[in-house]
């Protein structure tokens, strides 16, 4: 382990976190955007995974694109085909180009207002330049937003 240093990626959401191919959707399940985990949350806040900047809020507000400081690119989509509500039941908290620490607040949403919709309310995180980590770790289970690590990690 000497000159290895493992990251982790934490908790977008309270809830429970799965692995990303127990997400019943088959661009997530399948990682065809890369690999990761997802959240079954509990509540609406979303907080941002790690440290780094907000490279993308996509304009119908459902995920949202952030460079770590290590250089890693995360996807963190909440709900599956929520692209489709164009922007209904989300409530952004940042924009392109603000910095954020892990655990700021990226969006709150209302997890009630989507599956009343019909929606799915898994949170895929994934890492999309997967082929720059050296080490990748998922850790499912009970989790909190902004404390607990879904992933650990190492950088090549």
């Amino acid at each position: 382990m000497f000159g290895r240093k493992t990251k982790t990626i934490l908790s977008t959401q309270d809830g429970d976190c799965i692995m990303l191919d127990q997400v019943p959707d088959p661009v997530f399940a399948e990682k065809m955007l890369g690999d990761g985990v997802a959240v079954i949350p509990t509540d609406n806040v979303v907080k941002s995974p790690v440290d780094g900047v907000v490279v993308q809020v996509f304009d119908t507000l459902h995920a949202y694109s952030i460079q770590s400081s290590d250089g890693l690119d995360i996807l963190v989509h909440i709900g599956l085909n929520t692209v489709e509500l164009k922007g209904e039941g989300f409530s952004p908290k940042v924009k392109s180009g603000d910095k954020v620490k892990a655990g700021d607040v990226l969006c709150e949403t209302d997890i009630n207002f989507l599956r009343e919709k019909g929606y799915e309310i898994y949170t895929p995180i994934v890492i999309t330049n997967i082929s720059d980590i050296k080490s990748f770790k998922p850790i499912p289970g009970n989790v909190r937003a902004g404390e607990t690590a879904v992933i650990e990690y190492s950088i090549k």
